[in-house]
């Protein structure tokens, strides 16, 4: 059977279904096509549910804390099978509004393994999409234009790839049914460091091993220094400028053993599980691609400023073709693509500019420029900072920890960054990637009256910190 459509989105993540939105709000006759579940990684394996456990953590933690708020607990457990349930039930909440969204934007969804079988024979500037059906049944696809929106899994170290028993990726260890008395962490960068986060607040002793010299080393120094000062302070072993020598894994009854070496030092590890946490790899085989002109660069699909393939009907978004892996750039990414296809105009967002948020406690945001980055571009600088301690609701939060940090061009007075830690600062990031989109300065954002007490009021004062009229210091 023959299924025609102006548009076939090869993916259901939330790149995916949000493009496949757009195109049906545009008028298109869509089809998406998913071997698993719509919401992909984000909803089901990443995202969501990882963020639903960090909630349970964090309240964990305050429960632990809370006789400083003047409220006396005794005998608060952890009953982590329903921290699991609450968090599938959130997952599935969602997944059920995304498929209402399908059913109200008319949007015909094919369950199934999805392959580029080349042009039409009827056109060949349209596409060819083999499915193969739950059932084992076939389906082709023919559309105007693809998306192709495969998203990533994560990547791999050769000798400790996931056994479902010692080690893990952060996709099984979202499905423990238990927790381990104590975890290495390979990767000190976002997915590992919220993962330490939240193991440490469940009452895991956790290690964190990262080969760069610092923790999230793709942030700004400050917020990675002031990350690693919290996290050690709660427990946290944090070991950097590390070399795993995989070939060193050993196990046993009570779990795993592994060296490492700093500078000249070798070292063994003990933990009951390890945790691989390094990066991710985009999905791109067994896709048909060698079918098509499109090329793979670096593991990469390549593409242009418009998501543009070398087949120019066909469009790859998301984590599939590197850049920014975050959920939110493969939603931006989508909606510019249906634009594009559509002969409309399309609104990017240079990858600096999409806001980047961890989840540990306390978050990290950021949007823009790292002070490095600035001065390696032959930028020069000014830089405000301002302290949570110096702001009335954060001290009513009980949380002091952390700042803001702006940084801006000297000679424009454009904003050229914006970093924090501390509370729900995740939140706060979207005021300061506007004002960047917006081409505002420093003293624009700063002359706006910030309600009073509001952790928002500390982006105002760091703007103002930029020129030295920060009020609250």
């Amino acid at each position: 059977m023959t299924i025609n459509c102006d548009v076939a989105v090869l993916g259901g993540g939330t790149g995916g279904y949000v493009a496949a939105i757009r195109a049906a709000q545009l008028g298109k006759e869509v089809v998406i096509i998913e071997q698993d579940k719509l919401g992909g990684t984000c909803l089901h394996r990443g995202c969501i549910p990882s963020k639903a456990l960090l909630r349970s953590a964090e309240v964990y933690a305050t429960v632990k804390e809370s006789a400083a708020f003047g409220v006396e607990t005794a005998g608060a457990t952890l009953v982590f099978p329903k921290v699991q349930e609450r968090k599938e039930q959130v997952v599935q909440q969602l997944h059920q509004g995304v498929q209402y969204l399908m059913r109200k934007n008319k949007i015909t969804v094919l369950k199934g393994t999805g392959r580029v079988i080349g042009p039409s024979i009827f056109s060949p500037k349209s596409g060819s999409i083999a499915v193969e059906l739950e059932d084992g049944e076939m389906e082709t696809v023919v559309s105007g234009n693809l998306i192709i929106a495969t998203g990533s899994r994560p990547r791999q170290l050769p000798g400790l790839e996931p056994d479902g028993q010692y080690i893990m990726s952060s996709d099984e260890a979202l499905t423990m049914d238990a927790l381990p008395a104590s975890i290495i962490i390979v990767g000190g960068g976002v997915i590992g460091v919220e993962w330490a986060s939240m193991l440490n607040d469940f009452g895991v002793e956790v290690t964190i091993v990262e080969a760069a010299p610092r923790l999230l080393p793709a942030e700004d120094p400050d917020v990675s220094k002031e990350l690693q000062r919290l996290l050690s302070a709660r427990g946290v072993k944090i070991l950097t400028s590390c070399e795993l020598l995989t070939d060193s894994y050993g196990k046993d009854e009570e779990g795993i053993q592994i060296d490492i070496r700093q500078g000249e030092e070798t070292q063994t590890l003990s933990a009951v599980k390890l945790l691989v946490s390094v990066g991710r790899q985009a999905n791109v085989e067994n896709i048909g691609l060698e079918n098509t002109d499109i090329r793979v660069v670096n593991g990469f699909i390549a593409v242009n400023a418009d998501y543009q393939t070398h087949e120019p009907h066909i469009y790859a978004i998301g984590d599939c073709i590197g850049g920014v892996q975050l959920a939110h750039a493969a939603s931006h990414e989508g909606i510019a693509a249906v634009h594009h296809l559509s002969g409309e105009q399309a609104h990017h967002t240079p990858d600096h500019m999409i806001p980047r948020c961890v989840y540990t406690r306390p978050e990290t945001a950021s949007v823009g420029l790292t002070e490095e980055q600035a001065k390696q571009a032959g930028r020069e600088i000014k830089v405000g900072k301002f302290p949570f301690q110096a702001i009335g609701k954060s001290l009513v939060y009980g949380s002091k920890d952390g700042f803001v940090k702006v940084i801006a061009d000297r000679e424009s007075n454009d904003i050229l960054g914006v970093h924090m830690i501390g509370t729900h600062v995740t939140d706060l990031i979207s005021e300061a990637a506007l004002a960047q989109l917006l081409d505002a300065t420093p003293w624009e954002v700063g002359q706006l009256a910030y309600p009073h007490p509001t952790l928002s009021e500390i982006l105002g004062e760091a703007m103002q910190a930029v020129d030295g009229k920060a009020i609250g210091i």
